[in-house]
């Protein structure tokens, strides 16, 4: 069985920063692409950033320049800075990724609330 735990959010004001983390348990056997999600209130789901295992990084345009998406293979650890929040910022924040077992697989963690107070 494979777990995704994120840790980080919570409550911060605008202009404050947060890091998130998610990391990946259980029998794996390589991780392919991380990335992280986001969901507002009463809006779909839209995607933040992902990080390819061999670094490769891509951004939502609007995020671009505040969020910085890492990652630790050794610890099979997906980080999400974030700088400058802002209101609009506030939703559960989900990580992804795709992991190999004997199949290769999507996987989402339960999510984490960032809340931006103005």
């Amino acid at each position: 069985q494979v777990r995704l735990v994120e840790s980080g959010g919570g409550l911060v004001q605008a202009g404050g920063s947060l890091r998130l983390s998610c990391a990946a348990s259980g029998s794996i056997f390589s991780i392919g692409a991380m990335g992280w999600y986001r969901q507002a209130p009463g809006k779909q789901r839209e995607v933040v950033a992902f990080i390819t295992s061999g670094g490769s990084t891509n951004y939502a345009d609007s995020l671009k320049g505040r969020f910085t998406i890492s990652r630790d293979n050794a610890k099979n650890t997906v980080y999400l800075q974030m700088n400058s929040l802002k209101p609009d910022d506030t939703a559960v924040y989900y990580c992804n990724a795709l992991i190999l077992r004997t199949d290769l697989r999507n996987y989402w963690g339960q999510g984490t609330q960032v809340t931006v107070s103005s």
